[in-house]
């Protein structure tokens, strides 16, 4: 009979223990209810909202973009463009479409119809095409790197020439630069990475 007696007691404290807690509970879950109702008006941040409703109203400020080319006081764009060992300095004017490579057609200059319609390109692209009178004087390098360089050299005037042009040539990829350069001779190899031949014997 003494021994029943301390486990009830046990079983009471433990049920007297338990009350408290549920109903601190009710208490929390009741005012948050109540600041959920006084705070309504005021928007709520929740983890994984993102940004408040107010900040994604506000517009995007774009930079404005860097304008490489010049253009001078008669109204002719200036642009310089480089690739590998070659450089080529592009002038534009208003006119009526004829472009001339060191004094010669493009058509004599460039013989292979792929460089040809690289060249023309950014001018297709503009719309521009047969509308400005395009001189190049282009230095150094062979075929491949002057044509790039007179592709950059066009796409700057006429960025120079007309404002507006800079996104579409920007898309276009026109107003990239080809870093890409002839690697070095190596000492002890035959060219940059390609060996002597072995000899065992």
């Amino acid at each position: 009979m003494d021994n029943e007696t301390p486990e009830e007691e046990v079983t009471v404290e433990t049920t007297e223990q338990q009350t408290p807690v549920e109903a601190e509970t009710a208490t929390s879950e009741e005012a948050t209810a109540d600041s959920m109702t006084t705070t309504s008006g005021v928007p709520e941040l929740t983890l994984g909202s993102g940004v408040p409703a107010e900040a994604e109203e506000d517009e995007v400020v774009k930079p404005e973009p860097v304008i490489r080319g010049k253009l001078d006081k008669h109204g002719v764009a200036m642009g310089t463009g480089r690739r590998k060992t070659a450089v080529a300095r592009v002038r534009i004017k208003a006119g009526s479409g004829s472009l001339t490579i060191n004094g010669q057609s493009l058509n004599d200059y460039l013989r292979v119809e792929r460089d040809r319609q690289m060249v023309e390109a950014p001018l297709k692209a503009t719309e521009t095409f047969g509308k400005v009178d395009v001189w190049v004087r282009v230095t150094g390098g062979g075929t491949t790197g002057q044509t790039g360089a007179i592709v950059l050299g066009i796409a700057r005037a006429l960025e120079a020439y007309n404002n507006q042009f800079h996104e579409t040539l920007s898309a276009g990829r026109f107003l990239t630069r080809d870093s890409r350069m002839v690697e070095r001779k190596k000492f002890g190899f035959k060219k940059a990475r390609k060996s002597f031949q072995f000899s065992k014997r």
